[in-house]
């Protein structure tokens, strides 16, 4: 029981529902209802694929690749970064019939790297770390990324509510602001990548 709450907690930061809750808001916001519904729900499935996928072949492939998780860590700081910075300076929100033509927004940046993070995708890799982990508690650790992929959809599906209440223009306040926590959160990822956060702490 207590490996799972620790992995709740894990897969529940690195995925952030609340945090991808405000991102949909703001990018969703000129949507009609049905629209945002199909959102959330291809959104998720997207997302769901990707971290199963790197739940079944991440290790296989990093390893056959010899690539480092802790190189995983410093490159996923990077985007990070950037997209807040993105998210930040953004000073345009996009009108439906605006989309590029094969650009969704369910694929990117709701499902990569909004859901499925990089964070995320490295979280599920190191929580079912095949030198470590059983069978039984892999397995274990999918159902609890599974039901933080249902509730992440479930606070999507809820947007229309939340639109009722903050409207357009707290939609790009909240946009805005969590720009700012996730480009915060990204230079955290990549001083812990490089070994700097331990001794900068106060």
């Amino acid at each position: 029981m207590e490996m799972l709450v620790k992995d709740f907690m894990m897969l529940w930061s690195t995925i952030d529902p609340v945090g991808t809750l405000a991102l949909f808001t703001g990018l969703t916001a000129r949507l009609s209802a049905q629209q945002r519904r199909k959102t959330a729900i291809k959104a998720t499935l997207y997302a769901s694929m990707v971290l199963i996928a790197a739940l079944i072949l991440g290790q296989l492939i990093l390893t056959a690749m010899d690539i480092k998780l802790i190189s995983l860590q410093l490159a996923g700081g990077v985007i990070l970064f950037l997209f807040g910075l993105q998210m930040i300076f953004s000073t345009h929100i996009q009108e439906p019939g605006e989309t590029e033509p094969g650009h969704d927004l369910a694929v990117f940046p709701l499902a990569v790297p909004s859901i499925a993070s990089p964070g995320a995708i490295m979280a599920v890799i190191t929580l079912t770390d095949n030198h470590v982990k059983t069978l039984y508690q892999q397995t274990a650790t999918a159902a609890v990324l599974l039901l933080v992929l249902l509730v992440t959809c479930g606070l999507m599906l809820m947007a229309d509510r939340i639109f009722k209440v903050i409207g357009h223009n707290g939609s790009a306040i909240i946009v805005r602001n969590m720009g700012m926590i996730l480009a915060a959160l990204s230079v955290e990822l990549i001083m812990t990548a490089i070994g700097v956060a331990p001794w900068m702490t106060t």
